[in-house]
């Protein structure tokens, strides 16, 4: 596909979509590789501006540079964010308390800690990144392995079957000491996301590699 094609359907689909103001974002295409420049007004933004991107067929890669800036607020200190970070996940009842430990440097938050899920560490995440002040989070909860690893794999495939816009049979699935490599070929970015959320959906999976190409 042509890169000024390319470029035009990439914007179209962030004025699409409705979590993302796109007024300050700017986007460059080279060889199917697509640079999102400018700054959103939130970590959540961000990361919604990523997947939007990631659904437009053609699209081979992402360099994300986008800056997160808080429109009429002061930058929050450290230990504001920290403070009701933990306030937060403590009134979370889907996040066993104490579990998750959090560090905050320049806006920049960090969980780690280990939950049984890898629901529960999602959703602290999801919970972090809308808090004020924050300008990016780095999700190091580990999940505490509970299965086997054919068992996780038995269910990883029975979800990929079990997702119509997946083509299952195309994609291969290995696990080993909780982590998921996920091969093969799909036709688009969002096939492969799909393919990735199932993996990860899985009880006890600590990682996934994702070598699925678009094809």
């Amino acid at each position: 596909m042509d890169d000024a094609v390319l470029k035009d359907l990439v914007e179209e689909e962030l004025e699409w979509e409705p979590s993302v103001d796109a007024t300050d974002i700017g986007v460059g295409v080279e060889d199917g590789v697509v640079t999102l420049m400018g700054y959103v007004s939130s970590f959540t933004q961000k990361m919604a501006a990523e997947r939007a991107v990631s659904r437009v067929k053609g699209v081979r890669a992402i360099a994300q540079e986008l800056e997160v800036r808080f429109a009429g607020m002061d930058t929050e200190a450290d230990d504001r964010i920290a403070k009701r970070a933990l306030d937060v996940l403590d009134w979370d009842v889907a996040i066993p308390s104490g579990a998750i430990k959090v560090k905050v440097q320049n806006g920049h938050v960090t969980l780690s800690g280990e939950v049984d899920w890898r629901y529960q560490a999602n959703r602290a995440r999801d919970k972090i990144d809308g808090l004020p002040g924050v300008k990016a989070v780095s999700n190091l909860i580990q999940i505490k392995p509970k299965v086997s690893g054919k068992d996780v794999k038995e269910q990883i495939e029975q979800a990929l079957k079990r997702d119509a816009e997946l083509e299952a049979k195309t994609i291969r699935v290995s696990v080993q000491d909780g982590k998921v490599t996920l091969e093969g070929n799909v036709h688009t970015w969002h096939d492969r996301e799909v393919a990735e959320q199932a993996a990860w959906a899985a009880p006890g999976v600590q990682d996934v590699i994702d070598r699925i190409r678009i094809s």
